[in-house]
């Protein structure tokens, strides 16, 4: 959907040009002036002849033919502008600043949808309304500053709100970030994130195409899309990091006043980004900062050696990468006692390697040396270094910039003296680096691209289903839970290994079944949700006559239709269970079942299918991780067969895409297997 009358314009029109440059509409014409676009430029305004020194047309009738309008004028006038310029000016491409529209109100969505409609069926492209515009090597279509310099290099920028876009700029820029584009989408009405994500990978190109893209997202729209392409780019060699706002219940309903749109739900959001390997960043800072450290080296291992002029921000720096999962290891050895010996006394190399204050740069150069040569454990340099303003440090920068060029490892520079050394830094940024002015927020930045996983396998190889049992199972079944009968047919098709088990109606059944299963059993009832809450749940039954006894207290407890009797099992209380999520799909958690899941609430979630590698990652990431692997003398849990349930739960639900909700709670998991012994599965069939 996006064309080159967007992309790259032969002529621009702006719509309510204004010789005002603090209006919109004056900004934006400035802005391509200064930006010397260098296709055909016409303006309307109905009250002017000449704008800025550009002709107005005060009759849009007149103008000529013209490939892109930016619209700065009220809500109201614009859908018969656009269809004036559809149909008289051969135009298709279209950047509409003005607010007034879904965000507002429900005659505004109206509005919108019909500008939506007429550029649709021309075959035309829409960014926005409510947005600042697009900043492109082209032109510069935006009415705000600052205006980078665009840099082939720079990062590719997709922001749904325009204010964020503007302060990640001006944040950034000062810093050494650069820009490549900009698209600020607004209300998203017809291009939103996901479209432009999807244009940046059909037209990747190794040669010339940005390999980092940030986002700023409130609302996805298109999920699934978003992971196509974001994993897509990823694997060409891209790096994307995102914000996603609106993560809690109040931030939700802001977002949602912001652009009109419903905020999508943040478990789904983050079992996404994981899936594609998108590093979500929790705000602008963080947002540049992992920027900034995508334009190094990838970092190979997570030993960082920090070296420094300075106690105190390498204590902190030290802390924010231990606390993040990085390493700072204790350097010892030859190769450090020589190390010493080249600095001043009283210095110290066991890591953070401190060549205090009197240090100069020449002995930074060696510790970068030794660091990048002769220290093998060292996978990364942060290097510290401010100043207390008595003499300028520029030959520092310049051999920090030397070193950072020819070392084998990454080289992140934490440069704090923002204001005693102003020329000195931005001598540094001029020669093309970007720096962290703060040493904890460049260490959680740094842990959080490296504990990113990589993109997940797009069609990940699950286990194989009796997939005709499931679909007559589904097909004959009603929408709302199933029965035990249908659950467990369900799960024998999938093979998921469940407990002996047997429903009964009357007490001669329930004591031929315990007897068949074998002392002790457990009974639950059938029917209530909630079966503890009721007394529904009773556990060591060792004999015929309390078989008889628990089954008629049983099977008076109200909605009860009938008991469940399994046999006693031991081991670790296991939770495997689903979602389905409007849009994103499936959500598949996993955690310590039982009770523990209402009280820890220690659960991780992906988004189905699952490969191998991103269960056991799950299971991995659960702060009850120990109990898993055995404490104390506690057995622990088969992981790979922990896995293999939410893998063969995958492919259920490939098989059966009207399960909304599933739960196999609890699993019991001992070191030589995992057995469901409770479960509940509701459909909804949402082609009805």
């Amino acid at each position: 959907m996006i064309n080159q009358a967007l992309l790259n314009p032969g002529s621009i029109v702006v719509v309510g040009g204004s010789n005002d440059v603090q209006k919109p509409g004056g900004a934006v014409l400035r802005n391509l002036i200064e930006g010397n676009f260098k296709g055909d430029l016409y303006v309307t305004n109905l009250k002017e002849t000449e704008v800025q020194g550009i002709r107005s047309y005060q009759d849009p009738s007149q103008l000529p033919q013209v490939d892109l309008a930016i619209l700065a004028i009220a809500a109201k006038f614009i859908p018969e502008t656009v269809e004036l310029l559809v149909r008289e000016k051969n135009t298709r491409g279209f950047i509409i600043l003005s607010a007034g529209f879904s965000e507002e109100n429900e005659a505004g969505k109206v509005l919108e949808q019909q500008v939506v409609d007429i550029i649709g069926r021309a075959g035309g492209s829409l960014i926005g309304p409510n947005c600042i515009g697009v900043l492109t090597p082209a032109y510069h279509g935006v009415f705000t500053k600052p205006i980078p310099t665009l840099d082939p290099k720079g990062c590719d920028f997709i922001s749904g709100s325009g204010a964020t876009a503007v302060f990640i700029m001006e944040a950034g820029i000062p810093k050494g970030l650069t820009f490549s584009q900009v698209f600020s989408v607004g209300n998203s009405a017809q291009l939103g994130v996901e479209e432009i994500l999807q244009h940046l990978d059909e037209s990747f190109d190794p040669a010339t195409s940005s390999r980092i893209i940030l986002l700023y997202i409130e609302t996805i729209s298109k999920p699934q899309v978003l992971l196509k392409h974001a994993s897509s780019l990823i694997r060409k060699g891209c790096r994307i990091a995102a914000v996603k706002a609106g993560s809690s219940e109040a931030g939700s309903r802001a977002a949602s006043s912001h652009t009109g749109a419903l905020v999508s739900p943040d478990d789904a959001v983050a079992a996404l980004f994981r899936k594609a390997g998108i590093v979500r960043c929790s705000g602008r800072e963080e947002l540049i900062s992992v920027a900034s450290v995508f334009t190094f080296p990838e970092l190979k291992g997570d030993n960082m050696a920090i070296i420094t002029h300075a106690g105190g921000p390498a204590v902190m720096l030290t802390d924010a990468l231990s606390n993040a999962g990085m390493h700072v290891p204790h350097i010892e050895g030859p190769a450090s006692e020589e190390l010493l010996a080249q600095l001043f006394p009283g210095s110290s190399v066991g890591n953070p390697i401190d060549f205090l204050a009197t240090g100069t740069a020449q002995q930074l150069g060696t510790i970068i040396d030794y660091a990048d040569q002769k220290f093998n454990d060292i996978d990364g340099m942060a290097v510290i270094f401010g100043t207390p303003g008595l003499t300028p440090v520029f030959d520092v920068y310049d051999l920090l910039d030397l070193k950072m060029k020819s070392s084998s490892k990454p080289v992140y520079p934490i440069l704090p003296s923002l204001l005693t050394a102003r020329e000195e830094v931005r001598e540094f940024v001029a020669k093309g680096h970007a720096f962290f002015p703060d040493e904890v927020v460049f260490g959680n930045a740094l842990a959080r691209v490296y504990h990113t996983p990589k993109p997940a396998p797009a069609d990940p190889e699950l286990p194989p289903v009796d997939l005709e049992k499931i679909r007559t199972i589904v097909g004959q079944a009603p929408d709302g839970y199933l029965s035990p009968g249908a659950i467990q047919g369900l799960m024998d098709a999938c093979g998921i290994p469940r407990a002996g088990e047997a429903v009964v109606t009357e007490v001669e059944d329930a004591m031929r079944s315990a007897v068949t299963l074998g002392f002790p059993v457990v009974m639950k009832v059938v029917g209530p949700v909630h079966k503890s809450d009721v007394g529904g749940v009773v556990l060591n039954v060792k004999d015929d006559a309390s078989v008889a006894r628990e089954f008629k207290r049983m099977i008076l407890i109200p909605e009860t239709t009938a008991i469940l009797i399994q046999p006693m099992l031991s081991g670790t209380e296991l939770i495997v269970g689903t979602k389905f999520e409007p849009k994103f799909g499936h959500l598949i958690l996993c955690g310590m079942g039982g009770i523990f899941t209402e009280v820890l609430k220690d659960v991780s979630r992906g988004l189905s299918p699952l490969s191998r590698d991103e269960a056991l990652a799950m299971i991995r990431s659960l702060k009850s991780y120990k109990i898993i692997q055995g404490v104390r003398g506690q057995p622990g849990v088969n992981e790979e067969m922990f896995a293999d349930v939410m893998l063969r739960l995958s492919a259920l639900l490939q098989a059966a895409p009207e399960i909304i909700e599933l739960d196999f709670n609890p699993l019991l998991g001992s070191p030589d297997r995992v057995v469901a012994v409770d479960a509940r599965i509701c459909l909804e069939k949402r082609d009805k």
